[in-house]
């Protein structure tokens, strides 16, 4: 029971976390005119940040 309340809550802490990053000001730190290897700085902030998210909600429930 205590493991399933901590899952719990390290998911709710990993939610928060996913929404931060992704708001407006986080956000507007990599809305630049950058590319690396001609992929806009923002589309990648966005596709690692979200795979991020997806792997630790991975590691969090499979541990």
């Amino acid at each position: 029971m205590i493991k399933a309340t901590l899952t719990g809550q390290r998911l709710v802490a990993l939610f928060v976390l996913g929404w931060v990053v992704v708001n407006y000001p986080v956000l507007s730190v990599f809305d630049t005119a950058r590319a690396w290897f001609g992929i806009p700085s923002l589309y990648l902030y966005v596709f690692g940040v979200w795979a991020a998210v997806i792997a630790l909600m991975a590691w969090i429930i499979e541990r």
